[in-house]
């Protein structure tokens, strides 16, 4: 049953997350290259409620330069799907999971990721939660992803894979510990901010 989540403390220094431990999700990650693997892997995220999200991109270092969403995270209580949309693509299966108001997908600037999806393919996005919204709606003085797990999940994660190329051909480990971490601290967050604890 949820219940109103209080908080002992607003906001965290830097000097306070680098004194917390370095956490990372060790769960099962199942990276996803093919969009025949796809109806399998949806079906599996369709019997939950609520999953973590986000996007990652590769970084622009030249002025003008643009590239498109090459993974998208979905983290699930024990497992975390990475799908590689550089390779599969925005199937059917992906936009019907977009536009599904029941599967709550929440996120840290959400907004951002749904407008780089749909420069991939149209769809109309539903069942979206912006974290930083429900941190600000909490009191909290915090609004980024690092510093909303080390205030609500007592740990820090490294972002040093953050700015890595997303588009090349294989993951390799440092990177996909990295966005499976991303997105299974979105859904924990989510859980602490909305009292709704397992």
């Amino acid at each position: 049953m949820s219940r109103s989540p209080s908080f002992s403390k607003f906001n965290i220094t830097n000097d306070e997350i680098n004194a917390l431990p370095l956490h990372a999700f060790d769960g099962t990650v199942n990276v996803i290259h093919d969009k025949e693997d796809l109806s399998h892997v949806f079906r599996e995220i369709s019997k939950h409620r609520i999953v973590g999200f986000d996007t990652e991109t590769k970084p622009v270092f030249v002025k003008g330069q643009r590239h498109h969403v090459a993974l998208m995270q979905i983290a699930l209580p024990e497992q975390v799907f990475l799908v590689r949309i550089k390779f599969s693509g925005v199937t059917s299966e992906i936009v019907e999971f977009l536009e599904n108001d029941k599967i709550l997908k929440a996120g840290v600037g959400v907004r951002d990721d749904i407008k780089a999806l749909q420069a991939l393919k149209k769809f109309t996005p539903a069942g979206f939660v912006e974290l930083a919204d429900m941190a600000r709606n909490a009191g909290l003085e915090v609004e980024s992803v690092k510093k909303l797990t080390a205030l609500l999940l007592g740990f820090r994660i490294s972002k040093s894979a953050q700015t890595s190329n997303w588009e090349a051909d294989r993951l390799d480990s440092k990177q996909i510990s990295y966005a499976a971490t991303d997105a299974w601290v979105c859904l924990n967050i989510y859980r602490k901010l909305s009292g709704d604890l397992p």
